[in-house]
């Protein structure tokens, strides 16, 4: 029976998840599996991958055969490393503890390197949420800005239109006032002497 090491889709549209899986090669793709090696999610950044690499390594020496993609994974993870230094173990070439060894340092360095790009990924992720915030700060100010000017100018508006009335109200009380002084009185009535000549010269 020949085995293929493949991807399994799961999920919905547009989100897919994969289960890694060892199946005959002549079931369906999301079809019966001999043993399910893993998980792939690429929907997130980076891609969180799963994998019993032991269980993978078994299946690569009993002669299973990943897809390409199965392969990269298998890969990223250190399943074929360690399934090529095994093979070295049983030809002799190398012991069991140097392929340890090496497996445990390919591991660390490989670990660094995700972690680097995690904290590349955060720190972008920080300053694109920091750019934002101080968009979203100075959209607020300057509708603040907007509203204090608006405001400003009806209460300008409104005091010039109180200082138009108070001007109307007191140019009114001027005229009235000088309407009703003794000046006026004087000018409007007629003078003792003036009526007495009037009635000489109508006699």
């Amino acid at each position: 029976m020949s085995v293929k090491i493949r991807l399994q889709r799961h999920g919905k549209k547009g989100k897919p998840f994969y289960a890694i899986v060892a199946a005959d090669a002549r079931s369906k793709r999301d079809g019966k599996f001999l043993e399910k090696l893993g998980t792939y999610d690429p929907n997130t950044n980076p891609a969180t991958i799963e994998l019993d690499i032991d269980g993978a390594v078994k299946w690569l020496q009993n002669g299973a055969q990943p897809t390409d993609t199965a392969k990269t994974i298998l890969s990223y993870k250190g399943a074929m490393l360690k399934n090529h230094l095994e093979i070295g173990v049983r030809k002799g070439a190398i012991t069991s503890e140097q392929a340890e060894e090496k497996f445990n340092a390919w591991a660390t360095e490989k670990e660094a390197k995700i972690q680097a790009k995690k904290d590349g990924l955060t720190a972008s992720e920080a300053a694109v949420k920091a750019a934002e915030f101080a968009a979203e700060q100075a959209v607020n100010q300057k509708r603040i800005d907007d509203a204090k000017a608006a405001e400003d100018a009806i209460k300008a508006e409104a005091a010039a239109v109180e200082a138009a009335k108070a001007a109307e109200a007191a140019e009114a009380q001027a005229a009235a006032e000088a309407a009703a002084s003794p000046e006026a009185e004087a000018t409007e009535a007629p003078a003792p002497e003036a009526e007495a000549t009037e009635e000489k010269a109508a006699e």
